[in-house]
């Protein structure tokens, strides 16, 4: 056999490029880590919090002029009484007639005294300054509450004396007063108890008399259909028939004199905070039990009045009381404006948080946003979404957000806008609102639920539409490329992306557009990089872009002059003041852009076109030229690995081939640093280049070989199978091979294949590798090998023992994948240096077997 032959080469392809199964185990996946091509993988770019709730934060690209305000005022003023009441499509004449009370009585002579106001009034109008302040009138011309209250009880008849004194009790509110005026004998304690003791029995009686009624209309002729059934206590939409309407009217009255107007009086008059939530929370309570929530109620104007004016009260766990029900009250126009600012302003302060939590505030803003009109409301839709993204910043409101489907009706809001186009008069407004939605779904991405209700109601199409329709809104951007910046880091959602062919357009053209926003780009960057980690059809269709290179050596330019710039002006100071932090903004964008130009070169003619790409090159070069380890670690040994994976590709005007002894000066430093992921990186960088004849001579001129050798003694699996590699190399010339002898180099070889053969299989194989090549004018095992003769022999015999070597105790995926580089790799390279050592030794020992 002649001496060539017998050689092994790696001119082929790179030292470490293993011949693996086509189906690989979990095993193998992890060892693909020593494979020449590999990803690079970075932190996510990290986002500080905002110091402070606004509607927009502090980095935003909307000059002050342009935005709706954070902070504003907000009073009783602020509502417009005039919208409070109730909606209707017919405008109603007043009756001639005034109505008259009717009452029952067995004396035809009693009458009915009129309620007469307290004996000492001046003391019932004796409230605090703060009462007073918030009781004054708003304007001029306010209209009087009780100009809007029907006659009580028109149509009920009263069976006995005792119905009129329960008829005082419940005049109607005045508001000239100010106060609630009752029966002029009762006082405020005992009117309270009077209705608690007389409430059940009052209704009662009104439904027993008006259960007579019934049953006597019922008795007359052709009158059979005109008193239906009770309707029970609450109310029932039931039809748009007369008397059912009748009948509903009949009990509101009731429930509204006896439940509500308390309630009234009682905010009217009390001062005390605790009090007033107290009797606010009572109040929703009564309206959800008399089912008067919304816009139906005919008492709304004098309920929704009494709330505005409290607003004025200083107070946020009031102001939460009062935004819950004057939202449930189902306001629009200028007051749902108004009270949405409230719980903006509520929700601004973090301190809320807590009882926002025990209030149901959430569930109320959650309906505006389904129920409201976009563009008839945007605006209060705004400070709505706004108070949403305050609440979303808090780890308990956003867990129940994301359980009450907030994702899903956000993502319906986006639809929406999106749906607006940029001629509509709303469309700029409308971004505003985007702002806020999409900082509430960065939020909410953090959560697993949340991230499945985005990829399952097409999260990814939705924020692409967006993102092209606001490509000059810098903001929205910012907040949609987090939250893919978020969500890119998980498989499934980044596997959607990918699938999203515009999104690589999309990302170009905002990289185009937006070169010096570094939190945009570094963004973008981090998920394109995410995106060409795992996916080769990404890779191949993100090169595939029109533009998509020279946008990122662009990029690469900007960044690495930026960078250059700062190093020069710290050490122009002598390094005086404060050492610059690391990874710096320009460091940090130069690692994620580096990251995925490693990514894409793992694609076999993607990478192929990049080795060639003079440019790309250079730059990487430049970085190991001017940035050392020390300066950052990160970002030298990117560039490093990049390199090493566009030197794996031999092909025509490659850049790396003709710049590789400027390389291998740049990895000199490298090697010679204190950084052991640096030095392997170099290691394995020379590993490739090493196949060129020119890199060789510089490796054993600069002594590189000796590193080589003293690297092995690093009982670093990796470390040694990096180090092996290039000595593999190196034993191809025959000139060269003396080296290892001369620094102790068969003796480290053949510790390492001892110490770590039966557990690396592929290390094994290339130490056999190396040994075959060095040996290939073997006179003597002796002369050959040394005092290592022996050893080696036994070694190898004992390694070749499939029954000694081979661990059954291992789980079936480890045992195969042993097995496997075991027969296909080491075996056949161990049999023939077995076989041509022992052809040359000059004496047999007697071979035993130690188990390893």
């Amino acid at each position: 056999m002649q001496a060539s032959k017998n050689k092994i080469t790696k001119n082929a392809e790179p030292f470490y490029r293993l011949s693996v199964p086509k189906q690989k185990t979990s095993t193998e996946i992890i060892n693909e880590a020593r494979n020449a091509l590999r990803t690079l993988r970075t932190q996510r770019p990290f986002t500080p919090a905002e110091d402070q709730r606004k509607l927009f934060g502090s980095g935003s690209s909307r000059a002050p002029q342009n935005r709706p305000p954070s902070v504003f005022s907000l009073h009783a003023s602020s509502f417009d009484l005039a919208e409070s009441r109730p909606v209707s499509g017919v405008r109603l004449s007043p009756l001639d007639h005034k109505p008259i009370l009717v009452t029952f009585a067995k004396d035809e002579d009693t009458s009915i005294s009129l309620p007469k106001p307290p004996a000492d009034a001046a003391e019932v109008r004796k409230v605090s300054s703060a009462r007073a302040r918030l009781l004054r009138r708003t304007s001029q011309g306010e209209e009087k509450l009780d100009s809007e209250e029907p006659a009580m009880m028109n149509n009920l008849c009263r069976s006995n004396n005792n119905c009129v004194a329960e008829q005082r009790s419940y005049t109607p509110f005045n508001v000239e007063s100010r106060q609630l005026l009752h029966n002029e004998h009762i006082s405020r304690s005992e009117r309270e108890d009077f209705l608690k003791g007389t409430e059940g029995k009052f209704l009662f009686q009104l439904r027993r008399e008006r259960s007579v009624l019934l049953n006597d209309e019922m008795k007359k002729p052709d009158t059979s259909s005109s008193w239906p059934r009770s309707t029970g206590w609450k109310r029932r939409v039931t039809g748009l028939e007369d008397e059912t309407r009748i009948n509903e009217s009949e009990e509101e009255e009731i429930f509204w004199h006896v439940k509500i107007l308390p309630i009234l009086h009682e905010l009217e008059k009390e001062d005390n905070i605790e009090n007033l939530c107290l009797a606010c929370t009572k109040l929703y309570q009564a309206l959800n039990e008399g089912n008067m929530l919304g816009k139906r109620f005919k008492r709304r104007s004098v309920l929704l009045k009494t709330l505005y004016k409290l607003v004025d009260v200083d107070s946020d766990p009031l102001c939460l009381k009062l935004a819950k029900i004057i939202l449930a009250m189902k306001v629009d126009g200028k007051n749902l404006l108004s009270v949405c600012k409230l719980a903006f302003k509520i929700c601004r302060n973090e301190k809320n948080d807590y009882i926002i939590q025990n209030d149901r505030l959430l569930d109320c803003l959650l309906e505006v946003l389904r129920t409201e009109d976009l563009q008839k409301n945007n605006e209060a839709l705004l400070y709505c979404m706004g108070a949403l993204k305050f609440m979303s910043g808090n780890a308990v409101l956003l867990n129940e957000m994301a359980n009450k489907g907030a994702v899903e009706m956000f993502l319906q809001l986006m639809k929406q806008i999106n749906n607006i186009k940029e001629n509509d008069i709303h469309f700029s407004d409308l971004g505003h609102l985007l702002v806020q939605l999409t900082a509430s779904l960065r939020n909410l991405a953090d959560l697993p639920p949340a991230r499945r209700q985005l990829l399952c109601n097409g999260a990814v199409s939705e924020l692409c539409v967006a993102l092209e329709q606001r490509m000059n809104d810098k903001d929205v951007c910012t907040y949609i490329v987090r939250i893919f910046s978020k969500l890119s880091s998980y498989n499934d959602f980044c596997g959607a992306l990918a699938d999203c062919s515009r999104c690589y357009i999309l990302f170009l053209a905002l990289l185009n557009k937006h070169q010096k926003q570094q939190d945009l780009v570094i963004r973008i960057i981090f998920i394109l990089g995410n995106l060409t980690e795992k996916n080769n059809q990404a890779r191949e269709q993100f090169f595939k872009e029109k533009g998509s290179v020279n946008t990122l050596i662009s990029l690469f330019q900007t960044y690495r002059d930026l960078d250059l710039n700062a190093q020069k002006w710290y050490h122009e100071r002598g390094g005086e003041g404060k050492h610059p932090k690391h990874p710096s903004e320009a460091e940090d964008v130069l690692i994620k852009l580096i990251r995925v130009l490693a990514n894409l070169s793992i694609h076999p003619s993607v990478g192929a076109a990049l080795a060639a790409a003079y440019r790309v090159v250079e730059l990487l070069v430049t970085v190991l030229e001017y940035k050392s380890v020390d300066d950052c670690e990160e970002l030298v040994i990117s560039a490093a690995t990049t390199i090493n994976n566009l030197s794996y590709y031999e092909v025509k005007s490659s850049a790396v081939q003709d710049k590789k002894l400027h390389i291998a000066e740049m990895l000199l430093k490298l090697l010679m640093s204190n950084s052991m992921d640096g030095v392997v990186e170099a290691v394995r960088v020379f590993g490739n280049l090493s196949r060129y004849h020119e890199i060789c001579d510089f490796i054993i001129l600069k002594k590189i070989h000796k590193f080589m050798i003293a690297l092995l003694d690093a009982k670093n699996q990796d470390v040694c199978f990096s180090a092996c590699g290039v000595l593999l190399n190196l034993t191809v010339d025959k000139n060269k091979r003396a080296f290892l002898m001369e620094e102790g180099g068969i003796g480290k070889l053949v510790d390492c294949l001892q110490d770590f053969g039966p557990a690396d299989w592929q290390l094994a194989c290339l130490i056999c590798k190396t040994l075959w090549n060095y040996s290939e004018d073997i006179k003597s095992a002796a002369s050959c090998f040394g005092e290592d003769a022996d050893t080696l022999l036994v070694l190898l015999t004992s390694l070749l023992d499939e029954e000694l070597v081979l661990d059954y105790s291992l789980d079936r995926d480890s045992r195969d994948y042993h097995k496997l580089y075991w027969e296909r790799e080491f075996k056949p390279v161990a049999e023939k240096l077995l076989d041509r050592i022992q052809s040359h030794h000059s004496f047999l020992p007697t071979v035993t077997t130690t188990p390893f």
